[in-house]
């Protein structure tokens, strides 16, 4: 299964963004990585290169690779509405970031892993697949073998945070995806009208 597997310190510093979550490193050296560190000069970046910035800082954040990615983009600008706001949202609606907004999983990279090895149900049935694209009324629950992995109820206990797009019971470690989100119900600081620009020229 494809994925980046390398540093993430030092991407959250190359944006400037703590996009994999809480990150000491980045707190302490809130600059670019790199010998010359907050000394080094950079000279004005180009049109290309801030929408190609973008675009890597959205790929970084949930873990796609550039194929995929593309393929996304393809799909939400067939969609009606606005491309940008369509591709967030099927970001969004994959499912191994659905776990990952329900609390099951602390981080994204921990989400794939329980979906690939088959911790996950979508409507009773084990999807193993990362990418799986959620409807609206899916519900998405814990595999009834997995409910007693630590790893599970330790993310689920920690977890205070909740969504307008989404229900979930932490008793039964269940929850349903009720609809796709908009875009202002999206938390993360990407814009999406940048990567849109990039990929029509």
């Amino acid at each position: 299964m494809a994925r980046y597997r390398g540093p993430k310190s030092k991407i959250a510093r190359r944006f400037k963004d703590p996009i994999f979550g809480p990150d000491k490193a980045l707190e302490r050296k809130n600059y670019g990585p790199g010998q010359h560190g907050p000394n080094k000069r950079r000279m004005k970046q180009s049109e290309y290169a801030v929408q190609l910035q973008e675009k890597q800082k959205a790929k970084y954040t949930y873990g796609i690779l550039e194929r995929q990615f593309s393929n996304l983009f393809g799909e939400a600008s067939r969609r009606k509405g606005i491309t940008g706001e369509n591709l967030l949202m099927l970001c969004e609606s994959r499912l191994d970031n659905t776990v990952f907004r329900l609390g099951i999983s602390p981080t994204r990279r921990g989400a794939r892993q329980l979906v690939g090895h088959r911790h996950v149900t979508v409507n009773g049935k084990i999807v193993n697949i990362p990418s799986y694209q959620l409807r609206a009324g899916d519900k998405v629950s814990v595999r009834e073998k997995s409910k007693s992995l630590e790893a599970i109820t330790n993310s689920v206990a920690m977890s205070s945070t909740s969504f307008a797009w989404l229900e979930f019971d932490k008793d039964a470690l269940s929850g349903t995806f009720i609809v796709p989100p908009t875009r202002e119900q999206i938390p993360e600081n990407i814009k999406e009208q940048l990567i849109v620009e990039l990929y029509s020229k």
